[in-house]
Parts: structure tokens; C-alpha cells; sequence
């Protein structure tokens, strides 16, 4: 299609994305930067954040967590780490969560269980600050 992206969102588990597209929004290791059509090839590491896709004037939103985007004349490829569509979030459970990773943490009585606790906590914290944007 003139004037679309081909994208593709890939996680371990499943693709959760596999279309044309306006404009994609991906939160690289250094800033967001957006892809549109006849883009650049360019590959970057992902940072936790959220990804955006816009269609025809919606704006879907995606939590990626690790793994790295790459754009070539075909479009763009995201292959993440981790990948949870926002939409698919209960709050009240994201926020139970967050709640008992702060207790896990300070639960933790050697350093790999801070470490594993810190790591979570961080990264419920970003999920939940993709949520509010």
C-alpha cells in the first residue's frame, strides 16, 4: 500500500502485531524516534516504554521491555523482549503488583533477591508510567 508502513511486533510468546501501518512511535535506547513510510533503514536498542502505533487516526499502545527495532525499505521490524498490549492491563491489578514488588523488595534478604526485586519494581513502575501517557 502507497503511503503505509509494514510493520511487525514480535515477542518470544507470539506476534502481536503484523500490518500496515501510518506512523510507529518506538522508544529507543536514545529517545523515541517515529517511523513513517520510506523511512531510513536504521536499528536501534529498545528501552522500556511504550510503543505507539497510529492507523487511520487511532493510536494503539504496547509495553515493550527490551530487544531492538530495525527499519529497512521493507518497514519496520520490533523484535521485544517483552511485549503487552497497554489496552490489556487491568490498573487495579497492575497496581497490586507494583504494591507487592515494593514488599518484595523489602523482603529481600541477599542481593540476587534485591537485584530480581529491583528489576521488577522498575520495571511495573515503567508499565505504569506507559499507562498514564
Amino acid at each position: 500500500m502507497a503511503d503505509k508502513l509494514s510493520f511487525a511486533l514480535v515477542s518470544p510468546e507470539r506476534e502481536l502485531f503484523n500490518g500496515d501501518v501510518d506512523h510507529v512511535v518506538v522508544p529507543g535506547i536514545e529517545g523515541e524516534f517515529g517511523v513513517s513510510p520510506n523511512h531510513a533503514p536504521v536499528m536501534s536498542v529498545i528501552k522500556p516504554g511504550a510503543l505507539r502505533v497510529l492507523n487511520d487516526g487511532a493510536e494503539r499502545r504496547i509495553f515493550v521491555n527490551g530487544g531492538f527495532a530495525d527499519v529497512t525499505p521493507e518497514g519496520l521490524t520490533v523484535l521485544a523482549e517483552e511485549a503487552v498490549d497497554l489496552a490489556d492491563i487491568e490498573p487495579a491489578k497492575l497496581d497490586a503488583d507494583l504494591k507487592n514488588a515494593q514488599e518484595d523488595l523489602r523482603d529481600a534478604n541477599t542481593d540476587a533477591k534485591k537485584d530480581a526485586a529491583q528489576r521488577q519494581l522498575a520495571r511495573l513502575e515503567t508499565m505504569k508510567a506507559a499507562m498514564s501517557r
